[in-house]
């Protein structure tokens, strides 16, 4: 019987960076091929409201690709060959339309508990009436099928009608897909039918078993290494169900057992996972991408420990409401605080903070991916606060560039 294999933890960060598309060639220009390679690593986009920098579900893009036109997700995101859609796949993240029949499960569960957070009633005449409507007039908002009925105020942080309510628990169970969003983000509901191509809409449901191997699959490629809790949490799974579904794909010889250092859990490698001798990477990474959305994963892998801070009030903040950790070689080496100041064009670094094994060059390094940001977003100036101790020597460098 041969050894569990061990990886050290550099071995470990680096196949996951391969993983996750950070060895993948740059593109001068990205084009859709790039968008679709670099979606095929992530598996999701997550989508957040927060838009003081850039949509969350851009920036893994970015982080990736480098300087790209956002209207590529657009065109992925519409027509008859739509490639991506909408779902709680992770929790609110575009994801591939062939995903779609792995997420009838998790649409069943939501049609027995009523709703996600909160539960609508049943035999609701509102719901027939929402379909009809839709079915008539095509992609609507909610405030554009609003009833106009009070809106409830119980629960912190929401202040949603009755009709967006139930708009939700229609999306949740699949009787509605998301079609977009307008320009002021708001979800454009409409018929799966009008929305995915007609082979995902008709196409069997997966039983939970299959949905959840499919969902394992895919999670264990795109971490490369991972633990059963690293890999449940990709698609939101219970680790209870999660670990059939890795003993079946270790069974297979999919996945491999793996120790890393330092790690108190097992591991899984997955059998076509890249080990580069070195990673050449610098790229900021959105609160909400998956090199650190999972963040024991994080601080075991990186020795990175991360919150985001964005509900923490100001006064108690320790490194500031947007904060994007900075990729550098394999290693995270510091974080900044980003606001896109788009009324005076200026990209403004509210904080910068150096991590103790940040090489010498952090902030040079740093200068150059912010300038990079900076012409991405169409700001014409870096404007840094004396926040930080790595903020001195970035205002240097970036003033020595003409970019402060």
């Amino acid at each position: 019987m041969s050894s569990t294999q061990t990886l050290s933890r550099a071995q470990a960060r680096r196949i996951a960076l391969a993983a996750q598309g950070f060895l993948d060639p740059a593109h001068a220009v990205p084009t859709l091929r790039t968008f679709d390679r670099t979606l095929t690593r992530t598996g999701v986009l997550q989508v957040d409201s927060v838009n003081v920098l850039q949509r969350a579900h851009f920036m893994p893009l970015y982080s990736r690709m480098g300087p790209y036109d956002v209207d590529l997700l657009r065109r992925a995101a519409s027509g008859r060959q739509r490639r991506v859609v909408e779902y709680w796949a992770h929790v609110q993240a575009v994801m591939p339309v062939d995903l779609w029949p792995a997420m009838r499960h998790r649409m069943d569960v939501y049609r027995t508990k009523r709703g996600k957070w909160f539960a609508v009633e049943e035999g609701d005449a509102l719901e027939a009436a929402l379909l009809a409507e839709i079915a008539e007039r095509g992609p609507s908002t909610a405030r554009e099928l609003d009833d106009g009925l009070p809106r409830a105020k119980e629960h912190w942080g929401w202040n949603w009608s009755r009709t967006r309510r139930m708009l939700d628990y229609l999306y949740m169970v699949g009787e509605l897909a998301i079609a977009g969003r307008n320009s002021q983000f708001e979800i454009r509901y409409d018929l799966p039918a009008r929305v995915l191509p007609a082979v995902y809409v008709d196409a069997p449901a997966l039983s939970p078993a299959d949905a959840h191997l499919e969902l394992v699959r895919r999670a264990a490629r795109s971490h490369g290494v991972a633990s059963a809790q690293c890999l449940a949490d990709y698609y939101r799974l219970k680790v209870g169900e999660a670990r059939p579904a890795i003993d079946a794909l270790v069974e297979a010889g999919e996945l491999e057992p793996v120790r890393v250092e330092g790690w108190h859990r097992p591991a899984y490698l997955h059998r076509d996972a890249r080990l580069p001798r070195r990673v050449v990477a610098r790229a900021l990474l959105s609160p909400f991408d998956p090199v650190v959305w999972e963040r024991d994963r994080a601080e075991a892998l990186f020795d990175f420990f991360y919150r985001i801070e964005i509900y923490v009030p100001a006064h108690q903040r320790v490194h500031g409401y947007y904060v994007l950790p900075f990729l550098l070689g394999d290693r995270i080496v510091g974080r900044v605080d980003l606001k896109a100041d788009r009324a005076t064009s200026r990209l403004l670094v509210q904080s910068a903070w150096a991590e103790g094994h940040a090489p010498p060059e952090t902030a040079a390094e740093l200068a150059a991916e912010l300038d990079r940001l900076a012409g991405w977003l169409g700001l014409e100036r870096i404007e840094v606060a004396p926040r930080g101790d790595l903020a001195p020597a970035l205002l240097s460098e970036l003033a020595a560039s003409g970019a402060a």
